[in-house]
């Protein structure tokens, strides 16, 4: 569930977005990640990483072990 993870990411601190960003706001599934061949399911449960020039490797990794956090206490 992309809303589990979001709230769970925002709780270790890691600021990520539902969906994509043409369709942030909106409670339906993105048409962009539709029109990639997503179910609606999968276009729900998906999440958005964004990443600046100034994003350090440090804090992608952190942000990839923050994100193993919370797929696990999701599936727990």
């Amino acid at each position: 569930d992309g809303e589990t993870l979001l709230l769970a990411m925002d709780f270790l601190g890691v600021a990520v977005s539902s969906g994509s960003a043409c369709s942030a706001g909106s409670l339906e599934p993105s048409h962009v990640l539709l029109a990639m061949g997503r179910t609606p399911k999968e276009a729900r449960a998906s999440l958005r990483f964004s990443l600046g020039r100034f994003t350090t490797e440090e804090e992608v990794e952190e942000a990839i072990r923050a994100f193993r956090e919370a797929v696990e206490r999701a599936r727990a």
